[in-house]
């Protein structure tokens, strides 16, 4: 039961801007943890919104939808954790 995962622009420009060892550090993270278990036991729910959930990787955040019908994975929203919730 593999998930796919894509990105929403607001990821990829954070992506593009930060340092490349960092974001391929992220990506991979990202894509390990989520492909085969959307929901894994770190992840969070977000208060107030169905089916979004939130990851920890070190210092940053990671903000996501599950589609359980399509079995698509949407990062809303990655940042650190002190500007992720704004």
């Amino acid at each position: 039961m593999t998930f796919s995962i894509a990105y929403d622009t607001q990821p990829e420009r954070f992506l593009k801007k930060i340092d490349k060892h960092i974001a391929t550090r992220l990506i991979d993270k990202i894509e390990a943890t989520l492909a085969n278990n959307p929901v894994p036991h770190n992840a969070v729910t977000i208060v107030g919104e169905h089916g979004v959930f939130r990851i920890r990787i070190g210092d940053h955040r990671a903000i996501y939808r599950i589609n359980y019908q399509t079995r698509h994975i949407i990062i809303i929203k990655l940042d650190k954790r002190s500007q992720v919730y704004e």
